[in-house]
């Protein structure tokens, strides 16, 4: 098929390889623009911008869609389908319909459970079993669209949003493959009314731990903001980043630390064990480094 690719991070770069070995023409790959990161704050190509450029590729990306010379444009290209993945543009109807069998999107929930824009770390955040990957058929409405596949994935008890990212990434890709193999065949289900949840943007305001909540919100958070935004506490004046945890035993006031050797805090109720830590300014580090070079004392108060 002539597709047309619309992507952004890195999560969407494995499907963008996926099509091309599976033998599709891409017309145009479609991205978020270049912004500025770094120390030197110079203008960086986004992941599947700079993916795009090594595989030769023509690399769109307009700051809107919304313009009548950017939809013609789009309209020019003539494609059979456009494959949307984390792309980051709400599409206008205009671009919705351009393609002669639409646009499908790669959403990284079971939907209609958390549409939009957070939805591997809402799932973690909320203690879900299971995620999974839908193939949507894309509408107006947000990620409202009905689905022509889905997958489901266990989500492991001390997976993080980091290692939940890439497994989703990789089922995207080959799911993605089968429908355009099997597109005519396949039947586009509704969503339904009930169980519709939406995966609100990450706020950076509530990254911040509080110890008196239960151990199982604290492992959650812990696990869903890593490795971005970070959850984190303050410890002697220094931001430290959590990015690794998991539940243990063990009871005493919010907060305290019960084995200083394997980072062992109390919350509310229960207790967690940090596996991986980040000071700010360093690189992240396992527990067992980072104890070294910043031990925290059996019995002190976080």
């Amino acid at each position: 098929m002539r597709v047309i690719f619309m992507g952004t991070p890195e999560f969407s770069v494995p499907v963008l390889d996926a099509l091309v070995a599976a033998g599709h023409e891409i017309a145009a790959v479609y991205c978020q623009p270049p912004r500025p990161a770094g120390r030197g704050k110079k203008d960086r190509p986004t992941p599947v911008h700079a993916r795009a450029i090594e595989l030769g590729f023509d690399v769109r990306h307009p700051v809107s869609l919304k313009g009548a010379a950017e939809q013609a444009e789009f309209t020019a290209l003539k494609a059979d389908i456009a494959v949307v993945v984390a792309y980051g543009l709400i599409l206008p109807q205009a671009v919705l319909d351009a393609p002669a069998k639409g646009c499908l999107n790669i959403h990284a929930s079971l939907l209609p459970r958390w549409r939009g824009a957070a939805p591997i770390h809402r799932a973690i955040m909320a203690g879900d079993a299971e995620t999974g990957v839908c193939i949507m058929q894309m509408e107006a409405g947000l990620d409202t669209g009905p689905v022509l596949l889905r997958e489901g994935t266990a989500i492991g008890d001390e997976e993080t949003t980091s290692q939940l990212h890439d497994r989703l990434s990789e089922m995207g890709a080959s799911l993605i493959v089968t429908a355009l193999r099997h597109l005519d065949g396949l039947e586009a289900d509704p969503q339904p009314d009930e169980g519709v949840t939406y995966a609100a943007k990450i706020d950076k305001n509530e990254a911040q731990i509080d110890w008196t909540q239960p151990a199982e919100e604290v492992d959650r958070k812990i696990r869903g903001l890593s490795p971005f935004p970070g959850a984190w506490v303050e410890i002697d004046g220094q931001r430290v980043k959590l990015l690794a945890s998991r539940l243990a035993k063990g009871s005493a006031a919010p907060g305290q630390v019960l084995d200083g050797a394997n980072l062992i805090i109390a919350c509310g109720s229960g207790a967690v064990e940090l596996l991986r830590l980040q000071r700010a300014g360093k690189a992240a580090q396992d527990r067992e480094v980072f104890t070294r070079g910043f031990p925290l004392e059996t019995g002190r108060q976080l």
